[in-house]
């Protein structure tokens, strides 16, 4: 978009309503997360948002489930370059029988039907958010940082 074409940059309030909208809405995001020795693997993954946190599934052997069990370290991103969510979060490991069935419920009702909890070989992961960022044009670079360690900052 041209500078005279751009639509003015939405207030903190705004970014955090459309935020919250995406979370509810949205059913896959791209998950990164990194190998001990650094080896990055940027993966889509479908999730719900439930009790303030992204809940996702992957088989236990797949890297990214790997990757979080040493630091929990994941960042989250939902969206397109133009309209852009970016979550770091810390990454939980729950077991299916240890999730909550509301929980595990909401997961399986958002992605029509399927249930990880019918196979040992997959888990859940449970991503806190530590910090969201959402922008879409350079114009909404400054206060892109809507929440800082774990606290809505709006």
């Amino acid at each position: 978009m041209t500078d005279h074409h751009r639509a003015p940059a939405r207030t903190a309030e705004q970014r955090k309503r459309d935020v919250l909208a995406r979370l509810a809405n949205d059913h896959d995001a791209w998950v990164a997360t990194a190998s001990p020795d650094g080896q990055p693997c940027l993966v889509p993954l479908s999730f719900v948002w439930d009790r303030g946190a992204l809940l996702i599934s992957t088989r236990r052997t797949n890297p990214t489930a790997r990757n979080v069990t040493p630091r929990g370290s994941v960042v989250i991103t939902l969206g397109h370059t133009r309209d852009v969510v970016l979550i770091d979060g810390t990454a939980e490991v729950i077991e299916g029988a240890a999730l909550a069935a509301e929980s595990a419920d909401a997961f399986t009702a958002k992605l029509d039907g399927w249930d990880p909890r019918a196979s040992p070989a997959w888990i859940y992961l449970r991503v806190t958010p530590r910090t969201v960022r959402a922008w879409r044009e350079e114009n909404e670079l400054a206060g892109r940082e809507l929440m800082h360690d774990g606290e809505w900052l709006v």
